[in-house]
């Protein structure tokens, strides 16, 4: 079946330097992923918690489905994940002593089960985003002069 793209993340990795990513699934109601299925979630600002040996995703939005009558869910719930207890726990060690967080970088569908795609996440100082702005231009300069030449 392959995998289908709900939604992605751009700003995580504007705002971060991943260092590493991980798949988890997740725990979901039924209209939560017939919403899915129509496309209708948002990751901006979301980020992974360990709660009790849980981690959960805070911050997710799961538009309410347009059919769900009073079993609709709640759209900004926390999600519980799906990983194994050596990986919640490695996880969690990097983000209390090393300063990194987890955050979602996309939302999938593969083979039927929905998955999130968590990156380890270093945050980004300013001078870092400016940096890749920079490298973004001039690798679109440079591609914009290859084609113009090419045209003539």
């Amino acid at each position: 079946m392959g995998e289908k793209l709900i939604c992605s993340n751009k700003k995580a990795f504007h705002d971060y330097f991943i260092e590493e990513k991980l798949e988890a699934g997740m725990v979901l109601q039924g209209t939560e992923v017939k919403s899915l299925r129509m496309g209708k979630a948002n990751l901006n600002d979301s980020f992974m918690m360990v709660r009790e040996g849980e981690a959960f995703l805070h911050n997710l939005h799961i538009s309410p489905y347009d059919f769900g009558n009073r079993q609709n869910h709640v759209p900004d719930r926390n999600r519980k994940l799906l990983l194994h207890k050596r990986e919640i726990m490695r996880l969690y060690g990097r983000i209390r002593e090393q300063g990194f967080s987890v955050v979602p970088l996309r939302l999938y569908f593969k083979n039927g089960m929905v998955k999130v795609e968590l990156g380890l996440a270093k945050g980004k100082k300013n001078y870092d985003k400016r940096e890749d702005l920079k490298k973004k231009d001039s690798q679109r300069e440079i591609s914009q002069a290859i084609k113009h030449r090419h045209r003539e």
